[in-house]
């Protein structure tokens, strides 16, 4: 037997970056530059880091309006797209929406024959509620050639259900644009709460998670970098990358593994095992 598409392996890379904000022209080509490395060297799924477009630290809700495109007409999804293309990957980046009068941190989903979708934010962090909407799409997956892809942004990892409501759909790999920022407490000879939380996902799922972080310091606030690849193991196989500097991590994987392996045993398996008749509080 032959292997399908899907059953092929998949070189997945995170591309941290460090944005300057409001330098939309120049980051989006900045992360081109970083996408034709990483495809120089087998990547074809990549992520890249939440609001990697325009930056993230916005003064005020006219700020972040000025800076935001409609998904995929605007600017930085043409470019995007036409970087996939050409070099024949897949790609997910998180970008500044706007979409009418609403502005919604967001992320695209591009393949080699453009746009597939897009994926809205659903838990807002600080000050973002002063700008944008709570995503109203859900958690949606995305069927392609190399697997079934979900998405979430940042925030939304601290919510156990996002990841579930992804596996419950069949995602193999979650793609997490982010912009992680220190953590109260962290004890600095640990791995990041972020860290944890993102293989803690992938071991309670059976899914990988692919999560980019940026890197710098905007209007004085710091990010803490450390992008990470995890398996549907839960263990990392890429990084975590430094917290300083821009830095490209990838792994290849086969993203049907989170399936074929979803059972621990004979008897268990993450996601049969659950018990909903007894997850209610009535």
């Amino acid at each position: 037997m032959t292997a399908t598409h899907h059953e092929a392996p998949v070189t997945v890379a995170c591309l941290q970056t460090e944005p300057v904000f409001g330098e939309t022209a120049g980051n989006v080509a900045a992360t081109i530059t970083l996408i034709e490395q990483a495809a120089a060297k087998g990547a074809n799924l990549l992520v890249l880091p939440e609001l990697c477009n325009t930056g993230y630290v916005f003064a005020s809700r006219a700020e972040a309006f000025a800076l935001a495109e409609n998904i995929p007409e605007g600017p930085s999804c043409r470019a995007w797209m036409a970087c996939a293309a050409r070099l024949n990957l897949y790609l997910v980046a998180g970008i500044t929406e706007r979409d009418g009068e609403s502005l919604y941190n967001s992320a695209v989903i591009i393949g080699p024959e453009g746009y597939i979708g897009r994926y809205r934010k659903v838990h807002l962090w600080g000050d973002e509620a002063l700008y944008f909407e709570p995503g109203n799409l859900g958690f949606p997956v995305f069927k392609t050639r190399i697997g079934t892809l979900g998405c979430q942004i940042c925030y939304d990892c601290w919510f156990p259900e996002s990841f579930r409501m992804a596996a419950l759909q069949g995602a193999e790999i979650v793609c997490v644009p982010t912009n992680w920022v220190p953590i109260p407490g962290q004890d600095p000879q640990r791995e990041a709460m972020a860290n944890i939380l993102v293989m803690a996902a992938s071991h309670s799922n059976s899914l990988f998670i692919a999560a980019a972080d940026r890197v710098g310091v905007e209007r004085e606030q710091p990010f803490i970098g450390q992008s990470l690849i995890t398996s549907y193991t839960g263990w990392p196989v890429a990084g975590p990358a430094n917290d300083t500097s821009p830095e490209i991590i990838m792994a290849m994987v086969n993203l049907a593994d989170a399936k074929r392996h979803r059972n621990w045993n004979d008897f268990n398996q993450v996601l049969r095992d659950r018990r909903p008749d007894v997850y209610t509080l009535d």
